[in-house]
């Protein structure tokens, strides 16, 4: 059974019994790779299995944070400074440690989150030009420097990401009643914003690849799941049982 999901504000979910001792796990991509399904897949295999998850998103996770991505989303804020963009990335996250994760990884919890500082790193630091220096300086300063024991990157064609971010909330838009495409603020992006947040990500695993592992997202989603069981099960050393 897949652990749930509790109201939208406080996207997490948690699963009874609880090993020691936590592990933070995070997925980055390009919108429209697959994050979030891949999270799905991967809670559904080892949530069954005795493993207690926290499932959670960036930015977002707590109420105070899904108000502010709310704002860095909201296309009506499109003129938002690519600093103060930057700023609201890490109010977001430094709420997001301080009542989830970190409380989450205290009581032996594995945290999977979609999103982290290398979101940030690619797509403020690498898509907005405003460098990886300032961003990691921010990171250690507010977020006491915490780190993902493993980071999975689902790296895809960049067309074909933003094309499938666009159709999916086209879809979500028309199960609302909306006449128009929910695209968020960086899906209007051009192209060559995303090949810098590409090219940042591939950056960013060759700088650490202990702990960035970069996962081909351009197969089918059931491809690409078995990969991520594989390197996740590696990782946390389990024993092999069918996904």
């Amino acid at each position: 059974m897949a652990p749930k999901r509790h109201r939208p504000e406080c996207y997490h979910s948690v699963v009874s019994t609880r090993p020691r001792p936590g592990r933070f796990i995070t997925f980055e991509g390009l919108d429209g790779c697959g994050k979030s399904t891949q999270i799905e897949k991967l809670a559904k295999v080892f949530g069954p299995q005795g493993i207690s998850l926290v499932v959670t998103r960036e930015p977002g996770g707590t109420a105070a944070g899904e108000k502010i991505r709310h704002i860095l989303l909201d296309t009506s804020t499109s003129a938002l400074s690519p600093m103060a963009e930057l700023a609201l990335m890490f109010a977001s996250r430094a709420q997001h440690i301080s009542e989830v994760i970190q409380p989450a990884l205290a009581e032996g919890y594995v945290v999977l989150c979609d999103r982290f500082t290398d979101s940030t790193e690619a797509y403020q630091g690498g898509g907005r030009k405003l460098g990886s220096k300032t961003v990691l300086v921010l990171h250690q300063i507010l977020c006491g420097d915490l780190r993902p024991e493993l980071t999975i990157l689902m790296d895809s064609d960049v067309a074909a990401s933003v094309e499938r971010a666009r159709r999916r909330n086209t879809t979500q838009a028309g199960k609302n009643g909306r006449g128009r495409s929910d695209e968020n603020r960086f899906e209007q992006e051009s192209r060559a914003f995303f090949g810098r947040v590409r090219q940042k990500y591939l950056e960013i695993a060759a700088r650490e690849p202990q702990r960035v592992v970069v996962v081909d997202a351009r197969g089918t989603p059931a491809e690409t799941h078995a990969q991520i069981v594989e390197i996740v099960r590696r990782k946390l050393k389990l024993a092999a049982k069918t996904a």
